[in-house]
């Protein structure tokens, strides 16, 4: 766990890495491959745990034969298993993904909700989920953590990392929501280019190299490769 730094400090790393996220990765597009909520949706939904490349292999797939709640409901489980199977955990997904089309047809009439509670209502929905169909599918402002933004906002002593929803809500209270959704994405590209869990060098991670020369606690911007 990084120390607590003090709310002008953090304001001030805040301000840096915005720009330097800006100059470094730009305006990034969506990795998950959709073109609805419906489908980003179910796309979210199935990449817990999973890459978005693998995902991105699976959905055209799926998308041609349930492109929308009806035809998800509709889909016997057994296909729904075999056409999801690459990205793992292929059965508990299969079932959520089909209670979750049933729920949408009931309540919503087949249309995704725009509202944070109804999607976490959702079976398979969690809060991260939610948050990234608001933002990425409503251009609404959220801004979803996952493990690797927490890990990153750990890092670069944005965040106590004491938890998921801790630094969500210090990375909610550093940037304006104008820039949440953006922010997400380019957190996202970021780590996967300059930022990894494993094998991060130090000096070739702009970001944190800026870190380390601002941190008293060197020791605390992994230069050896971490474990999860």
């Amino acid at each position: 766990m990084r120390p607590s730094f003090d709310l002008r400090e953090r304001r001030r790393r805040a301000r840096y890495i915005a720009r330097a996220l800006d100059r470094l990765i730009g305006e990034p597009p969506i990795p998950l491959e959709h073109r609805d909520p419906f489908t980003l949706l179910v796309a979210v939904v199935l990449s817990a745990h999973s890459t978005d490349r693998k995902v991105n292999e699976v959905t055209p797939a799926l998308f041609a034969r349930a492109p929308d709640a009806a035809a998800l409901a509709a889909m016997p489980e057994s296909e729904l298993r075999a056409l999801i199977r690459p990205v793992g955990l292929a059965p508990t997904k299969a079932r959520h993904l089909r209670a979750m089309a049933t729920l949408l047809l009931e309540r919503h009439g087949g249309r995704v909700p725009n509202r944070l509670e109804a999607l976490e209502a959702l079976p398979g929905v969690g809060h991260k989920t939610a948050s990234v169909v608001l933002a990425q599918a409503f251009g609404m402002a959220a801004f979803p953590v996952d493990t690797h933004i927490h890990r990153l906002a750990t890092r670069w002593g944005l965040s106590t990392g004491r938890s998921v929803i801790q630094t969500e809500r210090d990375l909610r209270d550093l940037f304006p929501p104008s820039r949440w959704g953006t922010l997400h994405l380019q957190m996202i590209h970021y780590g996967r280019r300059y930022c990894p869990a494993r094998g991060h060098d130090v000096a070739r991670c702009p970001i944190c190299a800026w870190v380390s020369r601002r941190d008293p606690h060197r020791g605390q911007v992994e230069a050896r490769p971490t474990r999860r």
